[in-house]
C-alpha cells in the first residue's frame, strides 16, 4: 500500500502530527536475513485419501457376523435385504448370463483380495450385472481346506455393489465357483 493510500483517510492535521513526530526516525540497516520459503505440502487427491481410508476399514473388517442374509451350511449364498428371495433361485438356475470371470487359483489372500476389488470395479464401468469368480475348491491347500473360499464371502459382502451372489452351477465350477449379481450403474 503506498503511503499517500494510507494517509487519504487521515485528516490533513493528523498526518502533519504523524510526520512531525516520525521526523528524526531512521530506517533500520539490513542485517542480510532472508526470509524462509514458506514450504507447501505436496498435495494430495482427496479421492486417494478417501479410497486409502476405504482399503484401511476393508482390511480391517474381514470378519462379519456371517449369518446376517445367509442361509447355513456350506453353500455360499448372500442376497441383500430389499432384494426378492427368488433373485437367488434365478441365479441358481443360471437365468442372467455370465457376462466375466475371474480366476484366483494360486493367488494368496492379500494378491486374491486386491484382484477381486479391481475385478469388481472394472465391472462396474463396463455395466456387467452377472459375473463369476473362481475361488478353488482349496484341494490344493494345508489340510485341503479353502483358505479363498472362506474370505470371498467376507469380501463380497462388503462390497456394496453386490447385490447377491452363490454357488456356481455345477456347471459353472459348483463349489470352487460363486456367482455374483452386481447392481447396474
Amino acid at each position: 500500500m503506498s503511503a499517500d493510500r494510507a494517509y487519504s483517510s487521515l485528516k490533513p492535521d493528523e498526518v502533519a502530527l504523524f510526520r512531525a513526530a516520525v521526523k528524526d526516525a531512521q530506517p533500520i540497516a539490513s542485517q542480510g536475513r532472508v526470509l524462509p520459503a514458506r514450504i507447501l505440502p505436496a498435495a494430495i487427491p482427496r479421492s486417494l485419501l478417501r479410497d486409502e481410508q476405504s482399503v484401511l476399514v476393508d482390511s480391517l473388517s474381514d470378519h462379519i457376523a456371517w449369518d446376517d442374509g445367509v442361509e447355513s451350511g456350506e453353500e455360499l449364498i448372500f442376497l441383500r435385504p430389499g432384494l426378492r428371495r427368488d433373485t437367488l433361485r434365478k441365479m441358481r438356475r443360471g437365468h442372467w448370463v455370465i457376462q466375466d470371470e475371474l480366476d484366483l487359483h494360486g493367488m494368496i489372500s492379500t494378491e486374491a483380495r486386491l484382484a477381486v476389488t479391481i475385478f469388481l470395479a472394472t465391472c462396474r464401468k463396463r455395466d456387467l450385472r452377472c459375473v463369476r469368480i473362481i475361488h478353488g475348491k482349496g484341494l490344493g491347500s494345508k489340510n485341503r481346506e479353502g483358505v479363498l473360499r472362506s474370505k470371498i464371502k467376507n469380501w463380497l459382502m462388503q462390497k456394496d455393489e453386490v447385490l447377491a451372489f452363490c454357488q456356481a452351477r455345477a456347471v459353472d465350477g459348483g463349489s470352487g465357483a460363486v456367482i455374483v449379481l452386481l447392481k447396474s450403474v
